[in-house]
């Protein structure tokens, strides 16, 4: 890991872990709310049961977060990670009824949450463009 990426790296590393590990344990509504949303953005999903989706969704972050703040991982593996996370979650805003305002791409009020994880892509782009720019001959 370069000394340029730790800031970005530990910041949403620290984040996305805390965030899985909140994840923990999470069963019953809060589980099948969580899943009929993430379902409802990507249907394949829906054969998931929602408290196996909340454990797999739980193990998913606290993984890509630990490999953020792994200094061995490198950046262009855990950026590519990040990225994919990020555009799962990007994918969830577009495609949930009631996050945008009518049909443009600005958030409704209870869109703004979502929305802007939109960092989260472009934080990932910046490791692995740095990384593949970097490693060119």
């Amino acid at each position: 890991m370069r000394l340029s990426h730790a800031p970005l790296r530990v910041a949403i590393g620290a984040y996305i872990l805390n965030s899985g590990l909140g994840k923990r344990g999470l069963e019953g509504e809060a589980a099948a709310g969580m899943h009929g949303m993430a379902a409802g953005a990507m249907p394949q999903l829906r054969q998931i049961p929602p408290d196996r989706f909340a454990v797999l969704l739980s193990r998913g972050e606290v993984a890509l977060g630990a490999a953020l703040l792994a200094p061995f991982v490198p950046s262009l593996l855990a950026g590519a990670a990040l990225t994919a996370f990020g555009a799962g979650l990007v994918q969830l805003y577009l495609k949930t009824p009631g996050m945008r305002e009518g049909s443009s791409l600005r958030p409704s009020q209870e869109g703004i949450g979502l929305a802007k994880d939109v960092w989260l892509v472009g934080a990932g782009l910046t490791l692995v463009l740095d990384s593949l720019v970097r490693h060119r001959p």
